[in-house]
């Protein structure tokens, strides 16, 4: 079998088999300097902060249009949920949950049921359209900012919805993939009404089918995810995008998949430190204050639909920047140990390079001068002839 010698240095893409056939580890290896989780994650937050007066507004004009319309949970939704918190609470624990664990069992109840507002099918066309303009125009306000430029909102809400419909057939193709998660969840809730997970061995079978399925799934939505980003530039198409995509992420899935994991958990924190606080002081203040249950004052799903627009701005600026690692550009808004690093392995190269050219140059055996060679004496060796004749 022939190795394959179109590498990355040479072709400047990686030609993996499309088969069966081995591929070698030389032929898709690719060394990444990328920042740690922590500075990633600090980057994404330190570009909103620095250009606030671009992203608020942003911010503020999403939830304006999702205000007028999707609308808003109403706030009778979020009374029965703490009701049933309620009921709970006095039923199971006994009246033992303060404020705080309602507080928090409220949060997971509205974000795990979708809680910003109970769609109809036009809803949801239209908060699916709000999300993919909030990911384009923060990717290309993002771009033009690493750039250098100094672009305002209204540009990025004019220029960067050309590729619009190229985003959404690539969301298709990311719905497509996760077909084999969806048969999971159906199989799995079938599997629990019908009692079939009771028998040992068919749990260990269908353990074995959601698996497979699963990192199915994984392995194709993790190069159309950056499938998403690549297509916002423009003039490009959604097949050519996904395949660009395919190329960079080759070799570097499983650090992609830590990324989005990590993401996942600074996502639960924020949720917890803005949302929660918000959902407990709701609670005094309308316990303290009764009179103002009457009046159903939205609050609470007003501050989870900011954080959710906040929060999905930080997601595009997060997938955006890694996009960038992976093209290997050099940003400044990573913090300088990046750099350290790598001023300590080029210092570490030098001196091994100047070690290894001293120790060449000791073990080297200078050639013998001409002046210290014995010079050829004709008399010297006319004279030793004699000699060993007479004797």
């Amino acid at each position: 079998m022939v190795k394959n010698n179109k590498t990355e240095k040479n072709s400047g893409r990686i030609k993996l088999h499309r088969s069966f056939r081995r591929s070698y580890r030389e032929d898709y290896e690719r060394k990444t300097e990328t920042p740690g989780l922590m500075a990633h994650a600090a980057a994404a937050l330190r570009i909103i902060r620095k250009n606030w007066k671009i992203f608020l507004p942003l911010i503020g004009l999403i939830v304006l249009l999702y205000i007028v319309l999707v609308g808003l949970m109403a706030e009778s939704t979020f009374v029965e949920f703490k009701e049933s918190v309620e009921t709970t609470n006095k039923e199971l624990v006994k009246g033992r949950l303060g404020n705080l664990g309602r507080a928090g069992l409220a949060l997971i109840g509205t974000v795990t049921t979708g809680g910003l507002t109970n769609m109809n099918d036009a809803q949801k066309i239209f908060a699916i359209l709000l999300f993919l303009i909030t990911w384009l125009v923060s990717i290309y306000l993002t771009r033009h900012l690493l750039a250098g430029h100094k672009p305002k909102m209204r540009d990025g809400l004019y220029n960067a919805l050309s590729p619009l419909v190229s985003t959404f057939f690539v969301g298709l193709i990311v719905f497509i993939e996760l077909i084999p998660i969806m048969l999971v969840i159906i199989t799995y809730q079938a599997a629990i009404s019908t009692e079939f997970l009771k028998t040992p061995f068919y749990a260990l079978v269908y353990f074995i089918f959601a698996s497979l399925m699963t990192l199915l799934s994984v392995y194709l939505t993790s190069s159309s995810i950056m499938g998403l980003i690549a297509v916002s530039a423009p003039g490009l198409y959604p097949l050519t995008a996904i395949e660009t995509a395919r190329n960079l992420v080759a070799g570097r899935r499983i650090r992609f998949l830590i990324r989005i994991i990590y993401l996942i958990f600074c996502l639960a924190f924020w949720y917890v430190v803005i949302v929660l606080p918000a959902i407990l002081l709701d609670i005094l203040i309308k316990g303290a204050f009764p009179v103002l249950k009457d009046l159903n004052i939205p609050f609470v799903p007003f501050v989870l639909l900011v954080v959710t627009v906040f929060l999905f701005v930080f997601i595009s600026i997060y997938f955006y920047l890694f996009y960038r690692q992976l093209l290997d550009y050099k940003d400044d808004f990573y913090p300088a140990k990046i750099e350290s690093k790598n001023n300590q392995k080029k210092t570490e190269s030098e001196l091994k390079q100047k070690k290894t050219k001293t120790e060449a140059d000791q073990n080297k055996v200078e050639p013998e001068s001409d002046s210290k060679k014995p010079k050829f004496s004709l008399k010297k060796f006319r004279f030793k002839k004699k000699a060993a004749k007479n004797e």
